[in-house]
């Protein structure tokens, strides 16, 4: 009789056996992103691989996907391209803006993939000087638009949109203008001011126009807001606007001028601070606003980010957008705060029904300049740095890449157990191991986060650790775990 061989099973070969398979049976693996608060990794890719399996830990928080419970679709995340950020980079050399242009909205590679674009609508505060696109001198009109001419963008913001449409087509485009031209207003102002009643159908006419004129060039705008920061009047330039004034404007002059002209143009209300969840709701109570604008846009220097979350508890049929923020450090700081800025802006703003999460800005000098004097931001940091052809990135330019480079537009945000939210412990009976007790905790103490599947299945956990420990938790998908570990002040995002 012939002896049998004992098998020989490898122990890396009997845990591949072990674990969870994916569709093409290979064992499902985690690809890893970091930031560490220290900047020895910005960014970067983890060359340790992180595997599902059935292991559980009962001492690990555990942040729970459920991609069952869907919530808002995702437009995009990205930055506001004023004037000042296009004007440097064409003062770049070709080879040089094409490299920057190209790590920035690319995918591929270590390119972060931007996704969306605010434009202004003539100048911003982040201008060297202030235009519009009907500039009259004071006494004179121009009611019927005659004389309106996109001359100062042909010289920035056209070239460079062409650039970033090349390499990326679908990017989304929001367009928000800071003040009507100075012969509109009650004062020949460019700062504050209000927009004279005569002048409502013009100004909706200037709307039209420059929708229709930016086509021509090349640059579809995806959506408008009539105003930033309506109840702000101390920026050079800035139109203040009281609701009733909104209302009329937009009812009676600017929602019929754009059905007349055929516009699908979206119309996205109140483009200011979260201490004023009553103004878009108000706006939405007039039924001709409410059955054309697509939704609200929401900054955050005042208020809680809940505001979105109201405006959406009010009105879930309309969407919730977040339109603009600044977030700054110190130039040749040897450590960067990302934990707090993710959590912010990358976590906290989608869990509040936000489709999208716009930075403020893309780009300015060493100085932070160009600004406008008299009301000008002198501490408006870019998301990088541009110093003749040199570039540096800073903290807004890797917060929005945690998101950007996964989170593809189309992506739906999905449910991920936040800090407070009830899990269950499984346990074993101390007396009867063989039994399984079942806990229901309240007021888990999960590192902040939040989940999203992309259109190509794939599921996307950004994660930021707050606190001033080094904090390791279990990701649970489908029955199966991953134990993961995050320094303090670090920030991952996982994609598997």
């Amino acid at each position: 009789m012939r002896a049998i061989k004992p098998v020989v099973v490898q122990s890396s070969l009997l845990l591949m056996l072990l674990l969870p398979l994916n569709a093409f049976g290979q064992a499902m693996q985690i690809e890893s992103w970091v930031t560490r608060p220290d900047r020895s990794e910005l960014f970067q890719k983890q060359g340790d691989t992180l595997l599902f399996d059935y292991k559980k830990s009962g001492r690990l928080q555990t942040i729970v996907i459920d991609e069952q419970h869907t919530y808002q679709e995702m437009d995009g995340f990205g930055y506001a391209l004023t004037g000042g950020s296009a004007g440097l980079l064409m003062k770049m050399d070709a080879k040089s803006r094409a490299n920057i242009l190209n790590e920035l909205f690319a995918t591929n590679g270590n390119n972060i993939g931007v996704s969306y674009i605010r434009l202004s609508i003539g100048a911003s505060d982040l201008n060297s000087f202030v235009f519009s696109y009907n500039d009259l001198p004071e006494g004179e009109t121009d009611y019927e638009m005659k004389k309106f001419d996109l001359a100062q963008d042909k010289f920035d913001i056209i070239p460079v949109m062409k650039e970033i449409l090349t390499i990326n087509p679908a990017i989304k485009i929001l367009g928000s203008p800071w003040s009507a031209p100075a012969w509109m207003k009650e004062k020949y102002d460019v700062r504050g001011g209000h927009l004279r009643k005569d002048c409502y159908s013009a100004y909706a006419l200037y709307f039209v126009k420059y929708i229709q004129e930016m086509k021509k060039a090349g640059i579809p705008i995806d959506a408008i807001t009539i105003q930033n920061e309506p109840l702000n009047s101390r920026n050079t330039p800035s139109m203040p606007w009281f609701l009733e004034e909104q209302e009329e404007f937009l009812s009676q002059h600017l929602v019929p001028a754009f059905k007349k002209a055929g516009l699908t143009t979206k119309l996205v209300l109140f483009d200011h601070n979260c201490d004023r969840a009553d103004y878009p709701l108000a706006l939405l109570e007039n039924t001709v606003i409410s059955e054309y604008a697509d939704g609200s846009g929401f900054h955050h220097y005042g208020g809680s980010l809940g505001a979105m979350n109201t405006v959406h508890l009010a009105r879930p049929d309309k969407h919730v957008y977040f339109t603009e923020q600044m977030i700054t450090e110190r130039p040749g700081s040897a450590d960067i705060a990302i934990a707090s800025r993710v959590k912010r802006m990358i976590i906290d703003v989608p869990r509040n029904w936000s489709r999208n999460v716009i930075l403020w800005n893309l780009a300015a000098d060493p100085l932070n300049d160009p600004h406008t004097d008299n009301g000008g931001c002198s501490m408006c940091q870019g998301a990088i740095t541009i110093d003749g052809n040199m570039v540096s990135r800073n903290i807004a330019y890797y917060t929005i890449a945690h998101a950007s480079k996964f989170v593809r537009p189309g992506s739906v945000r999905i449910a991920s157990t936040n800090t407070g939210e009830q899990t269950v412990s499984i346990t074993r009976d101390e007396e009867r191991p063989q039994i399984a007790r079942a806990t229901v905790i309240d007021n888990t103490q999960v590192l902040p986060n939040v989940a999203f599947k992309t259109p190509d299945g794939r599921i996307v956990l950004i994660v930021a650790n707050t606190s001033f420990d080094s904090r390791g938790f279990q990701v649970q998908y489908k029955g199966k775990y991953s134990t993961i570990s995050l320094a303090p002040g670090a920030v991952g995002t996982y994609i598997w």
